[in-house]
């Protein structure tokens, strides 16, 4: 048996190390789908956010200095 054939059997590759930690058991893999879609979620949420207020800096609210202050009566 050559040393590629018997590295195809041991199962020493990514996937197969990936199938033995994650996807052997369903609540293992089910617990890693919904805390990828969440950690994920949040990441996109974050990404777009920040897209968002480097593309509209100056037309926020939160940048017009003289919004909402009122002028004092001296």
């Amino acid at each position: 048996m050559d040393s590629a054939t018997r590295r195809r059997i041991q199962g020493s590759g990514l996937f197969e190390g990936l199938y033995r930690v994650i996807m052997r058991r369903n609540s293992v893999y089910v617990t890693f789908v919904i805390a990828g879609a969440f950690l994920g979620e949040r990441a996109v949420d974050y990404g777009v956010h920040r897209l968002w207020e480097y593309n509209n800096v100056g037309k926020r609210y939160d940048d017009i200095p003289v919004l909402g202050q009122r002028q004092s009566e001296e």
